[in-house]
């Protein structure tokens, strides 16, 4: 036993070597911000569709003091690191909501995969504990000005609580921005013929199952309200307890639901079981139901519009147009990046709002999307989602337009003011191969 102990340790030496030194490349957490910073000659995109060219962005202790034209900063500059960043642009960091970024490592090799719990009601399923601040997926999102993130669980029903966090931390204690801020609700699909085999036995099946799984949402909602209506002292029933904040408005019901009559559906449930603050995720029919979401002060969280229409009577470019759509109504809107390779697919955030740009939205419209309105949704709109005096001081600097692939290039990153390394994996292995191959 020995011989073989030893003879494997020695096989393995050189694989744990070479993945040491990959490892390596893995940038620790910044430290916290430790003089003023002065950012100056940028332009600056707020994130409420305001521009200011020729600006300054001062910022201390990790909130911002000043965020506006350059000519009206007044204070000495004696005391601040500056940074000259004439041509470039300064932008709020980047939210990406509803992602599995920290719960998926790769989704191939399901010993990484940590988004889903077993069972259908899960409401006290919290995905923040399972975020892991290692992942290698991290620094490459950070790479395109994404900073913050929603880590959101997968179910089939209630899949559990989602939270906001930063992406540079040792820990999920020190990433929390916002723990717990909503539940999720898978809404139960319309029944529809998928195949030429489906007779009317299995359609059958199929609606009494989602019967079913209707009746249960309804019976524990119903007990949910009923639990926190009981005195100080009841017995604690930690499935109930969890689902109090939908009721008193401090947790967002998240009703994830694509079919408009899903919407409707869905959105007319959580009103009749008392939930104050709702939003629908996915929403790929919300421009059929735009007067109904309005009426009834629903947020979206529009997925991926990078897809093909629904049906084929459906507008080609359907998907694309959307936000435009919804932009249009008035109705509160971000953008999201869920589908095939989302998790490191979150990088690409930018991009999904540059398409945007291009069927119908100004590029402060579709930065406000997945900046200043996510934070809103959130809850975390006083600190994140604008550069405003005050404000925390999460911002990019980029060399050119950051919704646009031809000309993202990150040159600076700060969450809460720490100066974060925009070093990755990928930037690591791409130095290392340019040097054997002399470029």
């Amino acid at each position: 036993m020995p011989f073989f102990s030893l003879r494997c340790l020695a096989l393995l030496l050189p694989s744990l070597a070479a993945a040491s030194a990959a490892l390596a490349q893995v940038p620790a957490p910044a430290p916290a911000q430790s003089r003023p910073v002065l950012i100056t000659g940028a332009t600056l995109h707020v994130g409420n569709g305001t521009v200011v060219p020729n600006a300054a962005v001062a910022f201390d202790k990790g909130r911002l003091t000043y965020a506006g034209p350059a000519a009206g900063f007044t204070a000495d500059r004696a005391g601040y690191e500056t940074i000259e960043a004439a041509g470039q642009e300064v932008y709020p960091g980047l939210i990406v909501p509803n992602t599995t970024l920290g719960l998926t490592e790769v989704e191939a090799i399901r010993a990484t995969v940590d988004e889903e719990e077993v069972g259908l009601l899960n409401p006290h399923v919290r995905a923040l504990i399972a975020y892991n601040t290692d992942s290698d997926v991290l620094p490459t999102v950070r790479t395109n000005g994404v900073l913050l993130a929603q880590p959101t669980p997968r179910g089939r029903l209630l899949s559990g609580q989602s939270s906001v966090v930063q992406l540079d931390a040792w820990n999920w204690e020190d990433a929390v921005v916002r723990a717990d801020e909503g539940q999720h609700l898978t809404w139960p699909a319309m029944v529809f013929r998928l195949s030429p085999n489906d007779d009317a036995a299995v359609l059958d099946r199929r609606q009494k199952a989602r019967e079913t799984q209707l009746r249960d949402l309804e019976q524990l909602f119903g007990q949910a309200s009923a639990y926190r209506q009981l005195p100080a002292g009841r017995p604690e029933n930690l499935l109930l307890a969890s689902l109090a904040g939908v009721f008193d408005g401090t947790k967002t019901l998240y009703l994830h639901a694509d079919y408009g009559k899903e919407i409707i559906e869905s959105v007319r449930f959580a009103r009749r079981m008392g939930a104050q603050k709702i939003a629908v995720v996915g929403a790929r029919d919300a421009w059929m139901v735009l007067d109904f979401l309005k009426q009834n002060d629903v947020s979206v969280v529009v997925s991926r519009i990078h897809a093909l229409p629904r049906r084929d009577a459906d507008d080609y470019d359907q998907p694309y147009k959307l936000p435009a759509q919804l932009q249009a109504a008035g109705i509160r809107f971000c953008l999201d990046y869920q589908g095939d390779q989302e998790t490191a697919g979150s990088r690409n955030l930018a991009f999904v709002a540059g398409t945007a740009v291009a069927f119908g939205l100004t590029k402060e419209q579709a930065l406000t999307a997945v900046t200043l309105t996510t934070a809103q949704i959130m809850g975390i709109d006083k600190d994140y989602g604008t550069l405003e005096a005050g404000k925390s001081a999460t911002l990019v600097l980029s060399k050119g337009d950051l919704l646009d692939m031809r000309t993202n290039a990150v040159s600076r990153a700060f969450i809460d003011g720490r100066n974060i390394s925009l070093e990755n994996k990928q930037t690591y292995l791409a130095k290392k191969f340019r040097s054997k191959y002399g470029q």
